[in-house]
């Protein structure tokens, strides 16, 4: 099915299953802990895996001295670069999975030691030695950015920036700066592998099926076909996991030399080091408006850094279509770090970028003494700032700000900060714009309907602990008019029909739309099985119907039951029309008047996303997200050791993520609303759009408490205390 206009009345607008509040249908099997995920599948012989890491960032293994591990207890086999065979590398990586003898970053996986059982394993790894000649790395992102580079890795423009900036009676020129970010997530990287003759299966914990598949005949450079992967349940992965990492392919290059299933978990310290993150940023915002507060000049200039090869975090992206201004300039600058691997977090460029534009927004309102709110509203566009013809899909921003503002009581915001105490709290209110772009990807599913009226969905989609088994079992549920407790979602293996999988909040939207694709073929099998005209059956309460007359599903399925598959493919409309999520963040905080401890009291988020799917499910998302970035804000930053090269607070004991005690009181609210131009669902993503804004709306209401601008995240106490005097 292609996509190619505006959706009409279609089965979904009953809005009878879709649309409700729904708990998840493999809730059961998670709190039971019957759900498997990868680490936890029970294959026949299976032996245990542990990565040797590298220890320096950068320069060359010289030796590797396995002998001692060998020779330990129920130690099998020692693999390193030496004895591993050639290796590729996927699509998306920017180095080998395993070093040698160039090493490319600290923490690069150098062996892998397999034993009988992890214990051995893992004290044989700790035997290991390894000899280098390290070369002098580039660590530091402000030398790099000081240092320049020949031209920008992005750059966008429209008019004449710089004589509007100039010629603009009030301005604002600001930096800000936020740190390397890890995903931390709840699930390990974890794999086993196991072979028979040349096929590969592999048990992963990772988001798109199907780029696994990819990327692991790429890499051990054998046919696709000969790669099976499953990844039924996944425990978290917020962009770490759209690729597969070295405990993938190592487990797979050792399985193949034993001739014996490995397992291979990466330890958490492991994962700070051995797996993506987010990279530093530097923004440099630059507005520029007339008295009334119009915006005549934007300009947004960040630096970020990857390895040679990657590419800057894209935090300029909101900005282009943010807010309306005539002179725009959006540049993004990449330095060569010999860091970890930098590569897609949670709502990737706009989780940051928004960090740095509402808080310049912000400081904007001060200096022109308008209330935040409304300087927003003044400033909001129905077009592309850059292509004025191009206007947006469905954009109701001001409709979450002026939600937002009522709810919240925004209106008894102290304007002054500074001002507002309570006992030994000073008490500030701070709020955000939250952007976020729609994104959607052909997406494919199987559905089918046995004769006892039972429903079957089949897709490679992931389910990451966002709710996909339950908004596609929704779909399925809605379009042929049974109960959801008739519908079976099967999910996350390769053999099955390739979805969009879990990412850029294109998931949701565009595997729903594949199964409505399917859905819709499967409904005229059943109306001509059941001798009705397609073009006006009726699907309700389990039968096809036309007019007066009516069969029951499982009886026009038959014995044999009718399967269809189908694939939804988008046309030109996400380049005919901007399409994009937006939201407002409503912060309250409390700041303690001797220490500067920061407190998050409540939050609000409204926002607009299209039709919501499962509004339980979709609430959890944004929880999550809005926590997440309460993190960002306060508390998450990954320290350099400018020695080594690499992150040294590497475990969840000294790398701060919120916990409940941080989070007391989050409301979310969803305006109604549709989108009949992002797909059949009339649906957009929420997962990601959440974190975005986050972190400005905490830093806005830390101003608002203490008249203290921090513009270096996170927003720790020392920094508000300097500011304090």
């Amino acid at each position: 099915m292609k996509f190619t206009e505006a959706a009409g009345a279609n089965p979904t607008d009953a809005m009878r299953v879709l649309g409700r509040p729904t708990d998840r249908v493999e809730g059961p099997l998670k709190v039971s802990g019957q759900a498997t995920y990868a680490a936890e599948f029970a294959v026949p012989g299976m032996v245990y895996g542990v990565v040797v890491g590298t220890t320096i960032a950068t320069g060359r293994i010289v030796g590797i001295d396995t002998s001692d591990a060998l020779a330990a207890p129920g130690v099998l086999a020692v693999m390193t670069h030496a004895n591993g065979g050639a290796l590729g590398t996927g699509d998306d990586h920017k180095a080998p999975m395993l070093a040698g003898p160039q090493v490319d970053h600290l923490g690069q996986a150098a062996a892998l030691v397999v034993a009988d059982g992890f214990e051995a394993a893992r004290a044989a790894a700790r035997l290991v030695r390894i000899d280098y000649a390290a070369d002098d790395g580039a660590f530091d992102l402000a030398a790099a950015a000081a240092a320049g580079a020949e031209k920008p890795f992005r750059s966008n423009g429209h008019g004449d920036f710089d004589r509007a900036f100039a010629d603009a009676p009030v301005q604002v020129d600001a930096t800000y700066t936020t740190p390397d970010h890890a995903h931390a997530m709840m699930e390990p990287f974890a794999s086993i592998a196991a072979w028979e003759g040349d096929r590969l299966t592999l048990w992963t914990a990772n988001q798109m099926v199907d780029w696994a598949a990819r990327d692991m005949a790429k890499i051990l450079a054998m046919p696709r076909d000969r790669v099976r992967i499953f990844a039924h349940h996944v425990g978290g992965g917020f962009g770490g996991k759209l690729w597969v990492r070295a405990d993938a392919v190592l487990a797979a290059v050792a399985a193949r030399q034993l001739g014996r299933a490995v397992k291979v978990v990466l330890s958490r310290m492991q994962m700070f080091n051995n797996t993506p993150h987010r990279s530093a940023t530097i923004q440099r915002l630059r507005l520029g408006a007339d008295r009334g507060g119009r915006l005549q000049a934007i300009a947004h200039e960040s630096w970020s850094g990857d390895l040679p090869g990657g590419s800057p975090e894209g935090a300029g992206a909101q900005t282009r279509q943010l807010y309306a201004a005539p002179n725009r300039r959006v540049v993004e600058w990449l330095a060569e770090l010999n860091l970890p691997e930098s590569n897609a977090m949670r709502a990737p460029g706009e989780a940051v970028g928004m960090m740095a534009i509402e808080a310049a927004m912000d400081e904007l309102a001060e200096t022109l003494a308008i209330d935040p709110v409304e300087l927003r509203i003044l400033n909001d566009t129905q077009v592309d700032p850059e292509k004025p013809e191009r206007r947006f899909s469905h954009r109701d921003l001001i409709g979450c700000l002026r939600e937002g503002a009522e709810r919240f009581g925004w209106s008894t915001r102290s304007t002054t900060p500074g001002q507002r105490r309570d006992g030994r709290w000073l008490v500030g209110m701070g709020m955000a714009a939250a952007y976020r772009g729609n994104m959607v990807l052909k997406s494919a599913a199987r559905v089918g309907i046995a004769g006892d009226g039972r429903v079957t969905v089949t897709t490679d989609m992931t389910d990451i602990g966002t709710g996909s088994y339950t908004i596609l079992a929704q779909t399925a549920a809605e379009m042929l008019g049974i109960e959801l407790e008739k519908v079976i979602v099967r999910l996350g293996e390769s053999d099955f029909p390739v979805s969009a999988g879990s990412g850029g909040q294109f998931g949701a939207n565009s595997s729903t739309a594949g199964v409505y694709a399917a859905c819709i073929g499967l409904r005229d099998r059943i109306a001509e099985a059941a001798g009705f005209d397609p073009a006006t059956a009726r699907f309700a309460d389990g039968r096809v119907w036309s007019g007066n007359r009516s069969v029951a599903l499982g009886e026009a399925a038959g014995g044999a039951g009718i399967e269809v598959e189908d694939r939804i493919e988008f046309g030109d409309l996400t380049t005919k029309f901007v399409q994009a999520t937006f939201g407002a963040h409503f912060v309250e905080v409390g700041v303690d008047v001797d220490t500067a401890e920061i407190r998050v009291r409540r939050m609000l988020g409204v926002f607009a996303a299209g039709r919501i799917l499962n509004p339980k499910a979709a609430r959890s998302q944004i929880l999550g997200a809005m926590t997440m970035g309460v993190g960002a804000a306060l508390t998450e930053a990954l320290v350099i050791d400018p020695r080594l090269g690499g992150f040294i607070n590497h475990d969840l004991a000294e790398y701060h993520v919120p916990t409940h005690a941080d989070i007391p009181h989050q409301e979310v609210v969803f305006l109604d609303e549709e989108d009949p131009l992002s797909s059949p669902m009339k649906a957009k993503g929420v997962g990601e759009l959440g974190i975005c804004g986050v972190g400005a709306a905490v830093a806005n209401a830390v101003y608002n408490a203490t008249g203290v601008r921090v513009r270096e995240y996170p927003i720790t106490l020392d920094k508000v205390l300097a500011g304090m005097g």
